[in-house]
């Protein structure tokens, strides 16, 4: 189970327009919309706020001679801290998770250096510091316990960067709902552990009061488009 962590005191909401939900839920398919129906009056500008750990281990993947091992061995080890949390990851897993967080940190700067620009952001996931694990979006060391001096270091150090980027709320965030099976309809590939756990806490995280509207992802894509710009507008000019 995900381990619970401690609020930190929050900013005011930044010019954002955040999108989470489970993986299925038509969160890339309204941020693209989005991104189009607003351009001609707000030029905003899409960004993926994931960990992208996927896409770090597709790239060392295709690394000449060692690049598939090396990515194996990686993943191998990401896998170990979902299933088995209460078993304290190694130097290296630490090391990893760890840099992952960091860049997730550094494209949170690059946004909020933006946003303080009067640039209007549209973003594909939110980082949050309530529930732990990269699944929902929150910090991976936070999932395990025990470890070496180098693991418990770390771990205090993520869940810090989390807490700070947690502490400056979305203008508004649109939550996605889906339910199991069409989630894993849409996402065949995606293990339905990880589609679980998604569904099952993502409802349940506030993000420091951020406002937050509830729509359904079943529904069709133009009434999903149609409210999100409503509530956006309004947002915008109150």
């Amino acid at each position: 189970m995900s381990q619970q962590i401690r609020p930190i005191a929050i900013h005011p909401p930044v010019r954002v327009i955040a999108i989470t939900g489970c993986d299925g839920s038509g969160k890339s398919t309204l941020a693209a919309s989005l991104v189009s129906h607003l351009s001609a009056q707000d030029s905003p500008e899409l960004l993926y706020l994931g960990q992208s750990s996927g896409r770090i281990g597709e790239w060392i993947g295709g690394l000449p001679i060692i690049g598939a091992a090396v990515g194996r061995y990686l993943q191998a080890k990401s896998n170990l801290v979902h299933e088995r949390p209460s078993t304290p990851p190694g130097n290296v897993t630490t090391l990893v998770i760890y840099l992952l967080s960091c860049w997730r940190t550094y494209k949170f700067r690059r946004m909020l250096a933006k946003s303080r620009r009067g640039r209007l952001l549209i973003t594909d996931r939110y980082p949050q510091a309530e529930v732990a694990g990269f699944r929902v979006d929150g910090p991976q060391l936070a999932k395990t316990v025990g470890g070496n001096l180098w693991v418990r270091a770390l771990r205090k150090r993520e869940q810090k960067l989390y807490l700070w980027m947690a502490s400056y709320p979305p203008l508004l965030l649109i939550r996605l709902d889906i339910d199991e099976q069409t989630a894993h309809s849409r996402k065949p590939d995606h293990r339905l552990a990880a589609l679980r756990e998604k569904i099952r806490v993502i409802p349940l995280l506030t993000f420091n009061g951020a406002k937050i509207l509830e729509l359904d992802g079943r529904e069709p894509a133009g009434k999903i488009l149609e409210e999100s710009l409503r509530a956006i507008r309004t947002s915008l000019s109150s």
